[in-house]
């Protein structure tokens, strides 16, 4: 088994080699090859300049050895081309608020392979360039997520506007949620037809609800971006945040992996998933820690997933950009050193 296969093949819950690892944002500010082309562009320009996006996207590939690529671009893309306003500051993105249903009336139903074409050929280009080395992940926000942005003008502590719809206007809510599914399913599968040979949905901001609204809000819009790519035979992945409180519906959204935060104990997960493969879960900030250490937290995640097949080790959410890049390279050889099985005698 090599680079190419254990990723896919962890997915499928089948027996690795060593345990596949991939990290999300595994290009981005930390690296000193994406500050230097990132320095010259605005971040959105490189969204959407398929050889810069290429670019980065291949050189994290490179310089961390991982065994999945994840094409760079933006949760927030689609909504662009949907018609909202969305700008990345300092400060995180800032988007025209959305509050009323005149607001959300006026949102277009798009397909993104015709409106957003620059992500499917950075993918195309990321392919070539991979050569089969290993696999590319495509990847969008979770409806709920996507909406939390829209409604609330950017990022939020509380989400204040976003539940005041969810609670005091659902009807307007639910016509939202169901655009953003729409998009959602096709731009994944606009991505899987591109060359991707697995898919993550991204529900960042998941622990903003209790498991009772989470199954009103989010979870029949994920069932049914799920069941719509159904017929593509590539990984669907999910990943959320707040999975503690959240793991039983979690479990009933039908994706082929669940990713989970670093708040929650993989072997609690094993034990609630069963066969589903699970990806994750070392807190981002260990990386901050000297090499020993953190090669201590990491058998930690190991010991936890324990021997079972189907465990892709990842961050629990995504790299910072105070981490050391020597860091997230000995992470990657770590898991794979600590993990190698003998190989058998022929």
């Amino acid at each position: 088994m090599t680079r190419a296969t254990r990723f896919l093949a962890a997915c499928r819950g089948e027996a690795t080699d060593c345990t596949p690892v991939w990290l999300m944002r595994q290009a981005g500010r930390y690296q000193p090859s994406y500050q230097a082309i990132r320095g010259k562009t605005s971040f959105f320009t490189l969204c959407q300049t398929p050889e810069l996006a290429a670019k980065v996207t291949l050189n994290a590939v490179e310089e961390l050895g991982v065994d999945a690529a994840i094409i760079f671009s933006d949760i927030l893309v689609p909504l662009q081309a949907m018609g909202a306003k969305v700008e990345m500051t300092g400060a995180g993105p800032k988007l025209e608020a959305l509050r009323d249903r005149a607001a959300v009336d006026a949102l277009r139903v798009v397909e993104p392979a015709q409106e957003v074409p620059y992500v499917m050929e950075a993918i195309r280009q990321v392919k070539a360039g991979l050569a089969g080395v290993v696999p590319q992940i495509g990847f969008a926000g979770a409806p709920l997520t996507l909406a939390s942005y829209l409604v609330e003008g950017g990022g939020s502590k509380s989400f204040p506007y976003l539940k005041g719809m969810l609670f005091a206007d659902p009807e307007t809510a639910h016509v939202l949620l169901d655009k953003l599914a729409t998009v959602v399913s096709r731009h994944l599968r606009a991505q899987a037809e591109a060359g991707c040979e697995a898919l993550q949905l991204f529900d960042s901001w998941a622990s903003i609800l209790n498991p009772r609204d989470y199954r009103e809000f989010a979870l029949p819009y994920l069932q049914r971006i799920i069941s719509e790519l159904s017929d593509l035979d590539v990984p669907k992945i999910f990943f959320a945040q707040g999975t503690a409180s959240l793991l039983d519906v979690f479990v009933e959204i039908g994706a082929d992996v669940l990713s989970v935060d670093w708040c929650v104990d993989l072997h609690a997960v094993r034990a609630k998933v069963g066969e589903t493969p699970v990806q994750g879960n070392l807190d981002p900030t260990y990386l901050f820690m000297d090499q020993p250490a953190l090669e201590a937290r990491i058998r930690e995640v190991l010991d936890q997933a324990g021997d079972a097949p189907g465990h892709i080790f990842n961050l629990g959410h995504g790299i910072l950009p105070q981490t050391k890049p020597e860091n997230a390279r000995f992470l990657v050889d770590a898991v794979h050193r600590l993990t190698q099985k003998p190989r058998a005698e022929g």
